[in-house]
């Protein structure tokens, strides 16, 4: 397409829908509104002199289809000179009618004809998660840093950044380019590309994020090994006797390496680019207009673009901090050997699971909190419960403490020491280190990505600014994933990026505020969470019930020595609504799911006591919540009732 029919592009546009012939066709008994063939644009286009030539003409109409003017019937094809149905994205809103119509009364967007899913799911049930003073706080920018080199680790970099490779040519426009190659990044290109568009994505250090790569997939497969050391430890209770158990922790390790490269593959730049048909850049990106971007020296045209950009580790603005050796979840799983004693700063998930983690490894664990409590979002018994564990195996909780600087150690082979004054507290005021990891939260990576030369508005405190739809300032630019939400987990990235293949591509009008998100904290005891907590519904006036089932009274739990737990539902009041949940058990994070499905499905608690669960499994006790509520319902009346039919029946059955 020439530069003279670019810059006229809504005149072409224009004068081509006036001069077609647009109407309802039939193929394969079904019928199909407002819609043109691709011959008959062909033969207009020559024959009102926008083209010479039928090469012209198929330049010049995927040249449209590319700015979004017009599309296929189901994304199949480009713009051909073929029989085809195409239809205008003008003629979108008119579209009704016949079969289209959902129940509600509402048409049928593309969106649920190609990728089904739910645009609305009532009121908004996300919680408001708490935030704090961030004043001085910085992000560490991140770099490939992987070590090291082993076997592993080498097939890990030839995935997700190989040493040699060749970016693609760019195409004249791309209906989708993505910046980032985390969770909400591949999973924008992969859907995108999987329904026919033209997608380039952009990663500046490795494929598959910080989940793959420093995240989820690492940490949990710590997790697993020092479980088996604990569970190794404390078997006696169960009557085996294990003597002598020793970890390995350069083999910890390397079995972590070994397990995040073999995931990799399914993250991989040769999967994305040979396999799911997307051109992949290994390069720093930065728009350089509203629709164009450079990355190594090249200019990628995109009709509809997705940030993804990701986050950084905070740091504190803790004096000396940056002048020690410190960790960060970024470069905590490249140790190969196990710190004698390790601190760590920060109170949330990432903290206290590496923690418990490296605690139950064998290293003598302090961690350092200013609020008094730990994860200060979650439920504070499911919070308490776990602080009792945590305690129990020997980790020091300085919960609300103040650091007042970071400083190496003065001789020694020690590495560092820190300065903590203690509130009310003047009898220990150092805490000796070998290692300090810093898990004190993310910001979002909003620089140098050029968004001011897009029209694209930020802070560095909240990331990209984005509405409802998940558009930000401009439109046709979106972003998912840590870089705009607080809501900073793998899984709301991923059903970020869902929602923009849709509102992006397919004209849908999936809300951010309709997901339902459940998350999990991968401690032992788990602790899962979905929907609003008491201080949201109270917060917004929201009148509510709350039905509590202990583990204690749970026969799988007694069976596995793991009472101490619960699962607490909230339901509207005096119904049985589901509008939030929390779980404290082992396997918390998967038995979420059951209450998060109700809650999409607008199943009531009381229904779950209906449904038959194994027995015996800890899951019962959600069950169980439903015939807590279900008695409730046993009003006095209601008992009267029932004795005088159980009277009748007495009577009946005496004569």
């Amino acid at each position: 397409m020439s530069t003279e029919q670019e810059g006229d592009i809504e005149r072409v546009a224009e004068e081509l829908r006036r001069g077609l012939d647009i109407k309802d066709r039939k193929h394969h008994l079904k019928t199909y509104p407002k819609f043109f063939t691709g011959s008959d644009a062909v033969k207009y286009l020559i024959s009102s002199g926008r083209a010479k030539t039928e090469q012209d003409a198929l330049d010049l109409g995927n040249g449209l289809m590319a700015q979004g003017v017009f599309h296929h019937v189901t994304r199949d094809h480009a713009f051909k000179d073929e029989p085809l149905f195409y239809r205008f994205t003008a003629d979108e809103e008119a579209f009704s009618g016949g079969p289209t119509i959902k129940d509600d009364g509402k048409a049928v967007s593309w969106a649920d004809r190609l990728l089904g899913g739910r645009d609305e799911a009532g009121p908004n049930l996300q919680a408001q998660l708490p935030s704090w003073d961030d004043a001085g706080f910085q992000s560490v920018e991140k770099d490939l840093g992987v070590s090291p080199l082993d076997k592993c680790n080498l097939q890990l970099l030839d995935n997700v950044h190989p040493a040699q490779w060749q970016d693609a040519t760019p195409q004249p426009m791309y209906n989708m380019v993505v910046i980032g190659a985390g969770a909400g990044g591949l999973v924008s290109a992969a859907g995108s590309a999987g329904v026919g568009a033209r997608v380039a994505i952009v990663e500046e250090h490795l494929l598959g994020g910080d989940c793959l790569n420093v995240g989820c997939v690492p940490s949990k497969a710590l997790i697993r090994c020092a479980r088996a050391a604990y569970q190794a430890r404390n078997a006696e209770q169960f009557g085996v006797h294990v003597d002598g158990v020793r970890v390995d922790f350069g083999k910890v390790m390397e079995r972590m390496r070994c397990i995040r490269a073999e995931i990799s593959k399914n993250d991989s730049a040769k999967r994305f680019a040979q396999q799911l048909g997307v051109d992949v850049y290994l390069g720093h990106a930065k728009f350089t207009s509203k629709h164009t971007l450079e990355v190594n020296g090249k200019t990628l045209r995109f009709a509809t673009a997705v940030i993804a950009a990701g986050g950084s580790p905070k740091v504190p603005p803790i004096p000396g901090l940056l002048d020690v050796p410190f960790l960060t979840n970024v470069s905590f799983f490249n140790l190969t050997e196990l710190p004698k004693r390790l601190g760590v700063i920060g109170t949330g998930p990432i903290g206290l699971e590496l923690a418990q983690a490296m605690a139950r490894l064998g290293a003598q664990v302090t961690v350092f909190g200013r609020t008094g409590r730990i994860l200060e979002k979650e439920d504070p018994d499911a919070a308490g419960i776990l602080q009792q564990q945590l305690e129990r195996e020997g980790i020091k909780l300085m919960t609300q403490v103040e650091l007042k600087s970071v400083s190496k150690r003065a001789g020694g082979d020690v590495a560092t020491h820190i300065e903590v004054h203690i509130c009310g507290d003047k009898t220990q005021d150092v805490v000796v280190v070998d290692q300090l990891l810093v898990a004190t939260g993310r910001s979002p990576n909003v620089k140098r990505l050029g968004l001011e030369a897009a029209g694209v508005e930020f802070t560095t405190a909240d990331g990209v600014k984005v509405n409802d739809y998940l558009q930000t300032s401009q439109k046709h630019i979106f972003a998912v994933g840590d870089v705009c939400t607080p809501y900073k987990f793998t899984h709301v990235a991923d059903f970020m990026a869902r929602l923009v293949v849709r509102n992006a591509l397919f004209f849908g009008r999936g809300k951010f505020s309709a997901l339902i998100i459940p998350w999990a904290t991968y401690t032992e005891p788990e602790i899962a969470h979905v929907g609003l907590y008491p201080r949201d519904l109270e917060q917004r006036g929201i009148k509510f019930d709350t039905y509590t089932k202990k583990l204690e009274d749970n026969d799988r739990a007694i069976c596995d020595s793991q009472t101490e737990g619960f699962v607490k539902v909230h339901t509207k009041g005096g119904t049985d609504t589901i509008v939030g949940a929390t779980i404290v058990a082992a396997d918390a994070g998967n038995m979420i799911s059951e209450l998060t499905a109700a809650m999409q499905g607008g199943i009531g608690l009381g229904a779950l006591a209906s449904v038959i669960h194994p027995y015996p499994t800890q899951a019962e006790a959600i069950r169980q919540s439903g015939d807590l509520y279900n008695k409730t319902r046993l009003t006095p009346f209601v008992k009267t009732l029932f004795r005088g039919v159980m009277a009748a029946q007495r009577a009946t059955a005496s004569i």
